[in-house]
């Protein structure tokens, strides 16, 4: 199987590379933004015959949630006008279009994880450009998956955000600076690795729909940090605050958590609690020994 990864040097194409090249069944392709402008259709076009794929996974996004509150042209252009470009193109030399998506299409008022059968509703411009971004594909493309992932954090960090928040904590930590966080927002943190190994097992087993990747279990951002801190053995203080204290420009839903009905036993295996998968995360970047 020949897969093309857009986006690929970005937090989760860099893992998902890895892990397609690792499994040794798949030609990979991976195309960054040097080789692929994800919103020219032309450049699209050109870049997706000359690679050939019968996979074509879109990685790429605007990912700054408060930014497209102030730059919605530029987050639908990416996020959803791209996506569709993509899915044109895949559609074209009939490759599967996968879609990475987001649990921001969601508004965080149903008090319990969403499945892949509840009804979207976002409350912030990022959130609907990823979700017109899931309709345009299924539209233009008729064979697509569409992967929801949630607060993604690996090696590569996030380009788009300076980093990851794992990261952004730890450095805090060490330079001895105050910790506030919000805990009252829920949310599912995923090891974009563990997000990769999913992916590679859907393709594997040629798959296609919708499907919610993240890792099991919810927790607010306080508790994500007060985990990584306890985890390599940092006992920082950290002062757990109320959203409404730490005011942002785009909305957050209070509780964005996911879960599936759709996962076999494999891929519920490979999306282990969240707990587990930051601690090979701190193994992976050097914080914590494999033994530990």
């Amino acid at each position: 199987m020949r897969v093309a990864i857009i986006g690929s040097t970005g937090q989760l194409g860099t893992d998902l590379l890895e892990v397609l090249v690792q499994a040794g069944n798949y030609e990979v392709v991976g195309l960054s933004h040097r080789e692929i402008e994800c919103t020219d259709p032309v450049s699209i076009q050109k870049g997706l015959k000359m690679a050939r794929p019968d996979v074509v996974v879109n990685c790429a996004a605007f990912v700054r949630v408060d930014e497209s509150e102030d730059h919605p042209n530029e987050a639908f252009r990416v996020n959803s006008l791209g996506a569709f470009a993509v899915a044109k193109a895949c559609a074209e030399i009939d490759a599967l279009c996968v879609y990475i998506s987001t649990d921001y299409v969601f508004d965080g008022g149903k008090g319990s994880p969403y499945t892949e059968s509840d009804a979207s509703h976002p409350i912030n411009v990022y959130g609907a450009s990823k979700l017109a971004g899931e309709y345009l594909v299924q539209q233009a493309s008729p064979r697509w998956l569409v992967a929801r992932m949630a607060s993604l954090f690996g090696k590569a960090g996030s380009s788009g955000k300076g980093g990851n928040f794992v990261e952004t904590i730890l450095a805090k930590a060490r330079a001895g600076e105050s910790l506030r966080l919000v805990n009252d927002i829920q949310m599912s943190p995923t090891y974009s690795r563990d997000g990769a190994q999913a992916l590679e097992i859907l393709l594997r087993q040629r798959a296609s729909g919708l499907f919610h990747l993240a890792n099991a279990g919810n927790c607010t951002w306080y508790e994500f940090a007060c985990k990584a801190l306890e985890v390599v053995g940092m006992g920082n203080r950290i002062e757990p605050i109320s959203s409404s204290s730490y005011p942002m420009k785009a909305r957050r839903p209070k509780d964005s958590s996911l879960e599936s009905t759709k996962l076999g036993l494999s891929l519920k295996e490979c999306l282990r609690p969240w707990h587990e998968a930051l601690k090979a995360y701190l193994v992976e970047k050097g914080h914590l020994s494999s033994d530990s």
